[in-house]
């Protein structure tokens, strides 16, 4: 008997979406910034997949949703730019490749200050208690509202989830 496959770690997650930053573009990620990008991800996962693309815990936290374990690997470079490294694209799947690539695409373009402060206003956010995790629940109905719609104003299911945009 197979088992299903795990999902990938949070930190996996994290290191693909550091993986998509274009140094050669100017651009940078700092450890706020991946955090927010990491609580889009899963957020949007949840709404389209009615799963979690990972398994670690977000939690509330002063400055937004942070992935504890994911927070402590990249806290050595405080508020400055994590190096970029290339990732085995391959490893992760269609469906995570595309989700990323778009959340990173939308997302990625703002500070992280203003992500930080975009999270601020979410209701995941500002009904999880400090230093407890955002309710996947509520991360599901929240993000399900930003998830835009086929033209029969149905939601994609995943054998349609190539056609998803945020």
């Amino acid at each position: 008997m197979l088992l299903p496959a795990m999902p990938p770690s949070a930190s996996e997650i994290a290191k693909y979406i550091i993986s998509l930053v274009d140094e050669d573009e100017g651009d940078s990620i700092s450890n706020l910034k991946l955090q927010k990008l990491l609580y889009y991800s899963q957020g949007f996962h949840l709404a389209i997949f009615d799963e979690p693309l990972f398994c670690d815990a977000i939690k509330k936290w002063l400055h937004g949703p942070v992935v504890p374990q994911v927070w402590h690997e990249y806290k050595e470079f405080g508020s400055r730019s994590i190096p970029v490294t290339a990732v085995d694209r391959e490893a992760y799947t269609p469906q995570v490749r595309e989700l990323l690539d778009e959340v990173f695409t939308v997302y990625g373009q703002f500070s992280a200050t203003k992500l930080r402060n975009m999270t601020h206003n979410e209701p995941p956010y500002l009904q999880a208690m400090d230093n407890e995790a955002l309710s996947h629940d509520v991360m599901k109905e929240f993000f399900k509202t930003l998830v835009i719609k086929d033209e029969e104003g149905q939601e994609q299911d995943q054998e349609a989830a190539s056609d998803v945009r945020l």
